[in-house]
């Protein structure tokens, strides 16, 4: 497999989406701008040259965008393999070159979100044991911080206690979300117009800037759904799932 390395200088022209093919559909954009701000700080994207199918995206973690403790390790934002392109080792492809470059940059091991079950938008266990990861923390609602040290005897990373016992005060559905995920730009505007529509007491709570993410009350900053103050789902949701929830 071929994989091109998107910066600055090539993200404009670049297919940088797991599932949406119009380079200027606003999912697209958005998820471009957060991307760009992000380079100055070290974070790596790596993809296939087949439009995005594979692809891997990593920071330092002390710039992640999440409330994490891991100086020195690297995040792992996110490791996509689609459909077909599943079975033929380009995940393992895809983590060797994160594990090469970290390695070359002088950090500790690496650190990525996962559960004990496999949830939509998150690792899968399954193959972070198989490539040696291990768990390192767990917070209430079940997800979990997986780390893979370089050398033995390696200082493990840790949740913040914001993002331990997630939990908020206000009522209602709360969503925290951020541009890390292309889907957001469409789906959140939907479910606004959704609760509107159907009388839901529904906010849409941005995160805007490494340090409201890293004091997150949830370890999943991408897009981490509340009701009445406790944690629901990562799950992105379109109109009819989330009225199903809604409505039981």
């Amino acid at each position: 497999m071929e994989y091109i390395r998107v910066t600055k200088d090539n993200l404009e022209k670049e297919h940088i989406c797991c599932a949406i093919s119009n380079n200027k559909d606003v999912q697209v954009s958005s998820k471009k701008a957060w991307l760009a701000d992000r380079f100055d700080e070290g974070l790596v994207f790596l993809k296939s040259a087949e439009r995005g199918k594979c692809f891997i995206e990593y920071i330092p973690a002390e710039n992640a965008w999440n409330p994490i403790i891991a100086p020195g390790y690297m995040y792992i934002d996110c490791l996509w393999v689609s459909g077909s392109f599943k079975g033929h080792g380009y995940s393992s492809e895809l983590l060797s070159e994160c594990i090469r470059d970290s390695r070359e940059k002088g950090k500790k091991g690496l650190c990525i979100l996962a559960a004990a079950k496999k949830k939509p938008f998150l690792a899968d266990p399954k193959f972070l044991k198989y490539k040696g990861f291990e768990v390192c923390d767990e917070a209430d609602n079940g997800i979990q911080l997986w780390y893979l040290p370089f050398e033995q005897d390696t200082e493990a990373p840790s949740f913040k206690e914001c993002a331990k016992h997630p939990h908020i005060e206000e009522k209602g559905y709360v969503l925290y979300y951020t541009n890390k995920c292309p889907f957001n730009a469409k789906y959140v505007p939907v479910l606004e117009e959704t609760a509107g529509k159907n009388g839901i007491s529904f906010k849409a709570v941005k995160i805007e800037s490494r340090e409201t993410a890293q004091n997150a009350p949830t370890p999943i900053t991408t897009y981490a759904l509340f009701c009445e103050g406790e944690y629901v789902t990562n799950e992105q949701m379109n109109d009819k799932k989330f009225l199903k929830l809604v409505n039981g």
